[in-house]
């Protein structure tokens, strides 16, 4: 018994682990929500900036100015990128990341590690953001 219960579930492991990998219509939602965050920082739109981040992120800031402000003096890259690059995003401890790469306007290159959230709707919105800065330059 025991060794039938151990065949089935080493059967089921290829299912399990095939389910919890991010559809390429998932990738590409995450990304276009990320860009489209980014966009809107570079446009000044705080509105638009606080409508892709999750109901807690905004009850958290509780207005768009308020968020805009945390990211222009937290958050600088993220608000003016010079460039960004997008990594795959991984998921970790049942959470979805998606890694950006970045640099400031002096060349420094950071990490954005954008903690994603899919909603009851099936669409994607961002939960928060780690930032870090990474050894070198982009030069």
């Amino acid at each position: 018994m025991r060794a039938l219960l151990l065949a089935l579930c080493l059967l089921a492991l290829p299912a399990i682990a095939a389910e919890s990998r991010l559809s390429a219509a998932d990738v590409k939602a995450i990304r276009v929500i990320v860009s489209a965050q980014l966009d809107a920082f570079a446009h000044d739109d705080g509105q638009k900036a606080f409508s892709y981040a999750t109901s807690d992120i905004r009850e958290q800031f509780g207005d768009a100015d308020t968020f805009m402000d945390m990211v222009r003096h937290s958050y600088a890259v993220v608000y003016r990128p010079a460039s960004v690059s997008f990594l795959e995003p991984s998921q970790e401890h049942g959470e979805v990341l998606q890694q950006v790469r970045m640099t400031d306007g002096d060349g420094g290159v950071w990490l954005a590690r954008y903690h994603m959230e899919r909603q009851r709707d099936g669409g994607w919105l961002i939960a928060g953001c780690d930032l870090a800065r990474l050894e070198g330059s982009a030069t």
